[in-house]
């Protein structure tokens, strides 16, 4: 294990932890901020990536706990499991962009597997990327993660979810097997 996930903790976000939640999401994928890393939405999204009430929805859910990831007590990343059924769904991943690069989003992915298969006994990991995000979804490949092809629209003229600047936007599902 390397120095870096040694520092890492882990803890179930509270409603306290609401704001800097989504200051972090918004850092990671929305506006100049976002292109300090490498998972910036920029070029294909504007406006914002979630909001309070989103966020609050998962801390809230009885089946859904948004981890939060701390190193040296600051908030560094965060992602959302979800259990549905036979799987879990990991959503609302974020590393702080100054961070990435590190090592630290595979080294969360990796536990947040770990929690998934340990609480809920689940057989696979399920999530959505944009179907045009081709480095996040090689990044997610080299976890193990496949394409299915299985696609869902995006939710255009829906601002909650952005702005999108261009007109062939959707979700693809990719799967892992926890075993």
């Amino acid at each position: 294990m390397d120095t870096t996930a040694r520092a890492l903790t882990y803890r179930d976000a509270t409603d306290a932890d609401v704001d800097a939640l989504v200051a972090l999401i918004e850092s990671a994928y929305r506006g100049d901020s976002s292109r300090a890393g490498w998972t910036t939405e920029a070029d294909i999204l504007q406006g914002q990536r979630t909001d309070p009430q989103g966020v609050l929805d998962v801390v809230k859910s009885p089946d859904s706990r948004l981890l939060a990831v701390e190193r040296d007590g600051a908030l560094v990343a965060c992602c959302q499991l979800e259990h549905r059924g036979a799987h879990a769904y990991f959503g609302m991943f974020a590393v702080s962009p100054a961070l990435q690069g590190e090592g630290l989003g595979k080294t969360i992915i990796a536990e947040a597997e770990r929690r998934a298969r340990e609480a809920w006994g689940v057989a696979e990991m399920h999530m959505t990327v944009i179907s045009v995000r081709e480095d996040l979804i090689a990044w997610y490949e080299r976890r193990g993660y496949r394409r299915t092809g299985e696609m869902t629209p995006f939710p255009y003229g829906d601002e909650r979810f952005g702005i999108p600047q261009r007109d062939d936007l959707q979700f693809e599902l990719l799967v892992k097997p926890l075993a």
